[in-house]
């Protein structure tokens, strides 16, 4: 069966469809069989990243690994069976033919709570949960005191996890491997930063996840959209010198990559 791979949490703008597409293309690149589904079927920010991909390559006659993409099917109302939702049958048909072909399955979920992104998140194998470096983002994880020290008890997408995570055990399905990444860190606010690592850290050990190296704030993931590229593309299409900046973030696709702990996967680019 597919390794399954959702990109999630309920906040937009915390950079899943960086995340989603870095990762589907560096699995790609390892020769293993990637297929993508975009669950924001209002924004598709996913879907156009990938569809930029293939119209820069066929104008520029390049050829580089590009993972498969689907539209999630419509809902047919005469295959929705008594009691289930539309939702559920659109994603299950959609995860069920692509299983067969695909060696990793990546979800890109919307930055809000939906019925699809519900589904998903109990599908999940490995969960990718990034954040802006923000008690603003964290505050979708747990409930803290004024001063950012004391945490409450956790919050309304922790809680989605968390049965999603019992939905999976009552299905006899593996635990979830949850991951989540401090994104789009900058390089000042280091009094926010130290209290952010602790809050997470801290966080992580009450209630099950891992912590990941996301990716810092740099312009140059927004300026690889238009043509559909990622990091891993520059010197592929003739970018010899790549700046400081560039390779850095290069080592974090490189670290974020390492650090999902996928199965078969050995990085090496």
């Amino acid at each position: 069966m597919a390794h399954i791979i959702v990109v999630g949490n309920e906040k937009g703008g915390a950079g899943k469809s960086t995340i989603a597409m870095h990762v589907a293309t560096a699995l790609a690149r390892m020769d293993h069989r990637v297929w993508t589904l975009d669950l924001d079927l209002r924004q598709q920010s996913l879907g156009r990243y990938l569809a930029n991909r293939r119209a820069w390559l066929k104008k520029e006659e390049r050829d580089l690994p590009v993972p498969g993409y689907m539209q999630l099917p419509e809902a047919d109302p005469a295959a929705v069976a008594a009691g289930e939702q539309a939702a559920d049958n659109r994603l299950n048909r959609a995860v069920a033919e692509l299983e067969e072909k695909s060696d990793f399955i990546i979800i890109d979920c919307p930055g809000s709570y939906t019925r699809l992104a519900q589904v998903a998140h109990s599908l999940a194998d490995t969960l990718i949960t990034p954040l802006n470096d923000s008690f603003v983002d964290f505050d979708l994880l747990a409930r803290i005191e004024g001063d950012g020290e004391k945490i409450l008890g956790p919050s309304v997408y922790a809680e989605m996890v968390w049965s999603a995570r019992q939905l999976r055990a009552q299905a006899g399905l593996s635990p979830m491997d949850w991951i989540v990444l401090r994104n789009r860190v900058g390089a000042q606010q280091m009094i926010n930063k130290a209290k952010m690592e602790k809050a997470v850290a801290t966080l992580a050990k009450r209630i099950g996840f891992r912590v990941g190296p996301g990716f810092s704030e740099r312009v140059v993931f927004r300026e690889l959209f238009p043509r559909g590229l990622t990091l891993l593309d520059l010197r592929d299409i003739g970018v010899r010198s790549l700046s400081l900046s560039n390779i850095a973030a290069r080592q974090e696709v490189r670290d974020l990559v390492k650090s999902l702990k996928l199965p078969g996967v050995e990085v090496n680019f």
